[in-house]
């Protein structure tokens, strides 16, 4: 089974090659979409957060106020250190138990783990090959601004909020150029996944 991390900045086309490889048959699991499962009400992290962080982040409905908490740790280092301590721990274990799982059904499957903040959240790698989608940070700007509607300074604020592409790029095993076309990106995500099932890369299995 190759386990496959999948990383890049905000606005990469990183979801874009996700959904190619899934598309192909990959098992892909969402880094983004366990936090929030892990932030619903009744879970340990969404109390975590707010003995951390203040009642006042707890909506009426028990549900988080996701845009207060954003406010919150955006721009404040210290912050979002202290939040990331408590998501970051719950994220690995739950997706440590996913990739199990997926493996239990399907010695063969390829998993892909979809991380945005693979850099921020390293600690004990398990990973057979790491892919980073990289575009320069003006086209990730420029989408943010066209395809997303943010002012250009809030833009700026969150690509630059996040690791830089050197760091990035220094822990790539593959990258996949995404400042081009949508088929060149395309392209890439099926030669990434001849690749992939055809070496098994490396042996895990």
């Amino acid at each position: 089974m190759p386990l496959v991390a999948l990383t890049g900045g905000i606005a990469s086309g990183k979801s874009t090659i996700a959904r190619r490889l899934a598309a192909h048959g990959a098992v892909v699991i969402d880094a983004d979409a366990l936090v929030r499962e892990l932030q619903q009400p009744g879970q340990p992290v969404l109390a975590e957060i707010a003995a951390a962080f203040g009642d006042h982040l707890v909506l009426a409905d028990g549900s988080l106020d996701r845009a207060a908490l954003g406010a919150v740790v955006f721009g404040d280092a210290d912050a979002r250190a202290r939040l990331n301590g408590i998501v970051h721990p719950a994220v690995a274990a739950e997706s440590a138990r996913r990739f199990a799982a997926a493996l239990e059904r399907d010695a063969q499957a390829v998993v892909v783990y979809d991380v945005p903040l693979l850099v921020e959240a390293r600690s004990d790698d398990p990973w057979d090959l790491v892919v980073v989608a990289h575009a320069p940070a003006a086209s990730r700007i420029r989408r943010l601004v066209e395809l997303r509607g943010l002012g250009e300074a809030d833009a700026r604020a969150r690509v630059a909020s996040q690791a830089s592409d050197a760091e990035r790029l220094a822990i790539a095993d593959v990258v996949v150029d995404t400042g081009g076309t949508i088929e060149e990106t395309l392209a890439q995500a099926d030669a990434l996944w001849e690749r992939l099932t055809s070496d098994r890369v490396g042996g895990r299995s």
